[in-house]
């Protein structure tokens, strides 16, 4: 999906589909510039705003949000954080790399290109397949932030980004019935934290924000029944009005009835009953 002004940026798949969670080198690379670069101002003003989604993420964003190319919603959006003296770098590139260090965000470390600069502030992209997949605009000298890092910050959906990637920091990304990579605002799932000791469950959620609905498979009964609408069950029959969603998970295959109630996961060894919680679950 094509953002605002944003154009067509170009760079090598050698590169861009090459990138892994922990490198530390080649942060930034000459990639081949593309015909016509992001051609609106780096800089737009933003404000925060208390709910999820994609309009929340393009006005948090500012700038870095429209240099975005994504396939589906823009994912996530915000402004950098402050920085006290001595912490800015001395480059953009510093900068970008302070990003990194601020925020530890779960998106690729090296492969960025440099895309423009202009009047104290450059804007870097993480290209795929030519189509830019995170956005992150520095700046020099702002208030409360001395030095370069970043002042925006933007990111279409884990999903869009490389396979290598997302396997490499255990992201679990779900497919169709083709082998298309799904949006993880579509279905997500990941195993339990285990600094909860809940690393026995499994976290399967549909949806985002308000029409989120969360299931979760507990064969050792780490949650109380009454945070689940049904008991987990790992052994079941299929429900004969359960329907095949088509979204796939290496060997699994996700199945609902219409009230959903409860997810029924297939597998090789049979049909898991996986409850929904009664209200979002999370460790804290």
């Amino acid at each position: 999906m094509r953002r605002g002004l944003v154009a067509v940026a170009v760079l090598a798949a050698t590169v861009a589909m090459g990138c892994g969670a922990d490198a530390e080198t080649d942060v930034v690379v000459e990639g081949t510039a593309p015909a016509t670069p992001y051609g609106g101002p780096l800089y737009l003003p933003t404000r925060d705003l208390d709910e999820d989604g994609e309009r929340a993420a393009l006005i948090e964003s500012g700038a870095a949000g429209r240099a975005l190319e994504c396939d589906g919603e823009v994912y996530s959006g915000g402004q950098g954080e402050t920085w006290g003296k001595g912490d800015g770098g001395a480059t953009p590139e510093e900068g970008l790399k302070l990003y990194f260090d601020i925020e530890q965000p779960e998106v690729p470390r090296s492969g960025y290109r440099l895309e423009r600069e202009e009047d104290g502030r450059v804007l870097y992209s993480y290209d795929v397949e030519g189509r830019t997949k995170v956005a992150v605009v520095v700046a020099k000298d702002q208030k409360h932030r001395p030095g370069w890092g970043p002042e925006t910050v933007a990111s279409c959906d884990p999903a869009e980004l490389p396979a290598s990637f997302t396997d490499s920091v255990n992201r679990e990304i779900w497919t169709d019935r083709q082998g298309k990579r799904l949006p993880t605002t579509t279905i997500r799932s990941h195993a339990g934290p285990e600094h909860c000791d809940w690393q026995s469950a499994h976290f399967l959620s549909l949806g985002r924000g308000g029409d989120e609905r969360q299931y979760v498979r507990d064969p050792e009964s780490v949650f109380e029944t009454d945070s689940l609408t049904t008991p987990y069950d790992g052994d079941v029959r299929m429900p004969e009005d359960a329907r095949d969603t088509g979204y796939r998970l290496d060997e699994r295959e996700l199945w609902l009835t219409d009230d959903r109630s409860t997810a029924y996961v297939r597998t090789p060894d049979g049909v898991e009953a996986w409850p929904m919680t009664k209200r979002p679950v999370a460790c804290m």
